[in-house]
């Protein structure tokens, strides 16, 4: 069935905070509240012009996000909160652009945070059925079980069905996490930003074969959020349509019968991948070649090699050639995949990645990014993939329909009146600004972070 046709929808306004080591220091209130301003003042909008707010987040108790948000106002305004595994910033994007297109609302602000747990991923609760226990139970029949991370197994697993099927090695993971590492010494927000060598990356701590400790992941603390906004209200602030990012195609797919065909490939997400890459692009009306940068949802190197060609950026088997080509780095000539380092480098806060991984490519369509910009960009393709599962595929194109011209610094900090380029440079905001984005009259102190000691100096006297 075609897409229908939908309203336009623009992403008006980005901000994020630097994703960091998960060592409790930072609440999550803090990261949503500091993303949240941010793209407000990117969007140069108050919390008064916001119709709706979509909170999106995985390790937190329920109504989480009506505490981050009553930081901005209590304006009585819906607030919705989301949970799709590691694609759950990305279906908040996707909410919230479904609800403009069909006129639900003009202004929505969509905050993405997490506050997670050292080590691997760990289910919280155990006394129930796993929602993906059915993936473990077909990864235990085809390919058994072994004492590693399972999210690394299954992800580990397709990549070993792609060598035996294709003739892929060891070192084309490696060359994937290695580029990842690279790009991420440009981007000011990653959670590392070291650079490592091909034979260093394949020395370190294996995981599970093919995987090293590099080339996985790491948990992370962080927040990121994102102003989408009507035709309509772009239309009355029609001085800022030069930094408005058109969704040009968006589609949220799940999992096929396909899922248990026993290929370890098909169980971490090609088929919804595939068909969610192709209900985008041809909402779009491009063609994946048309497509200059693409931010894809890297948990593994392995997720970034077997869908390559679930996207289509390589032909069916031939993933590993385009990257030993050099096809998805600077100066390949095909495709620039993960400037911002990808989750491997960037990091992995699970509610604010489909949120951050936008933020990027809006910077890049923008021409903010202009230290690690693309040539030609016109197109940008957003992938975000939770198992369980959920894939969010979505094409960004400028409002203007032209290729991305290259901004300098100066030029960024005097347009958005920060005096600074947020794609180059991580700061913060005075409280000026923060009182600038916040609700003009519907705000009250007890709803800020800073009441936390209070409640936890009575707590304690208690």
């Amino acid at each position: 069935m075609a897409p229908k046709q939908k309203e336009p929808c623009y992403v008006l306004g980005v901000g994020m905070t630097k994703f960091i080591k998960p060592r409790g220091k930072v609440d999550y209130t803090e990261l949503g509240y500091e993303a949240g301003i941010k793209a407000m003042l990117d969007a140069h909008i108050s919390y008064d012009d916001v119709d709706q707010g979509i909170a999106c987040y995985c390790y937190g108790d329920s109504t989480s996000g009506q505490r981050v948000f009553y930081q901005f106002g209590m304006t009585q305004i819906p607030i919705y909160n989301v949970n799709n595994n590691c694609s759950t910033g990305s279906t908040g994007l996707a909410m919230a652009r479904n609800l403009i297109s069909a006129g639900a609302a003009d202004c929505i602000l969509v905050v993405g945070f997490e506050k997670m747990m050292p080590g691997s991923l760990q289910s919280v609760w155990t006394d129930r059925e796993n929602p993906i226990g059915t993936t473990y139970s077909m990864m235990a029949s085809t390919r058994g079980l072994a004492k590693a991370p399972g999210a690394a197994q299954i992800f580990g697993n397709a990549g070993r069905e792609y060598m035996e099927k294709f003739g892929a090695e060891p070192s084309d993971f490696a060359e994937i996490a290695r580029i990842n590492h690279q790009h991420s010494v440009n981007n000011p927000y990653s959670q590392f930003r070291d650079v490592y060598t091909l034979d260093e990356i394949l020395a370190s701590t294996t995981i599970h074969a093919p995987l090293t400790k590099l080339q996985c992941c790491p948990t992370s603390d962080g927040g990121a959020a994102a102003v989408l906004v009507s035709q309509a209200f772009l239309d009355a602030r029609p001085h800022l349509a030069g930094q408005a990012v058109r969704i040009a195609g968006q589609c949220l797919a799940t999992d096929a019968p396909s899922l248990f065909s026993t290929s370890a490939i098909d169980l971490v997400g090609r088929e919804m991948t595939e068909r969610a890459a192709a209900v985008a692009l041809a909402e779009a009306g491009i063609a994946v070649r048309d497509v200059a940068v693409c931010e894809l949802h890297d948990c593994f190197s392995a997720n970034e090699l077997v869908l390559l060609d679930a996207l289509g950026l390589a032909a069916p088997g031939k993933a590993h050639e385009l990257v030993r080509a050099g096809g998805i780095t600077y100066g390949g000539g095909k495709f620039l995949v993960n400037p911002s380092g990808g989750l491997i480098s960037k990091g992995h806060p699970l509610g604010a990645t489909g949120i951050a991984q936008c933020a990027e490519l809006v910077w890049h369509l923008r021409g903010w990014a202009n230290n690690r910009a693309v040539p030609r960009t016109r197109w940008a393709l957003q992938h975000n993939l939770g198992l369980g599962g959920a894939a969010v595929v979505t094409v960004y194109g400028r409002a203007d329909g032209q290729e991305a011209v290259v901004v300098d610094s100066e030029t960024v900090g005097r347009t958005n009146g920060l005096g600074y380029n947020p794609a180059v440079e991580a700061r913060g905001f005075t409280a000026e600004q923060a009182k600038a984005a916040r609700s003009k009259d519907k705000t009250h102190e007890y709803a800020m972070t800073a009441t936390l000691p209070l409640l936890k100096a009575a707590q304690a006297k208690a």
